[in-house]
């Protein structure tokens, strides 16, 4: 994928769909992006270590294998309880090809 080349995202936070484009690694997390686009109250308390679940997102759609840092991801997600399919950290998510077209939910702690 060229630089040139754009990441779509959707994103729903509190009911309002926000759609975000961006560039692969124009940010280092989809939890970075959604902080500097959207600013969320209370949003990635841990800055990106994947400790707090602040951050988490429903994935809505997925046309790609997303990738991921996979820091403490399945902990933090056990022990909040968070254990059914399609909850994620976003800030476990690189931005690349793979999150175009994407579609999150923000999920409120």
């Amino acid at each position: 994928m060229k630089r040139t080349d754009v990441v779509k995202i959707k994103i729903d936070y509190e009911g309002f769909l926000h759609e975000v484009e961006t560039f692969p690694n124009e940010y280092r997390s989809l939890m970075a992006l959604i902080f500097d686009r959207i600013s969320p109250d209370d949003f990635g308390d841990c800055l990106g270590m994947g400790k707090c679940a602040t951050c988490l997102v429903q994935i809505k759609n997925q046309h790609h294998p997303l990738t991921t840092f996979d820091r403490n991801e399945q902990t933090t997600l056990k022990k909040h309880g968070i254990l059914e399919d399609g909850f994620r950290l976003s800030c476990q998510l690189q931005i690349d090809e793979n999150l175009n077209n994407l579609q999150v939910e923000i999920i409120r702690p």
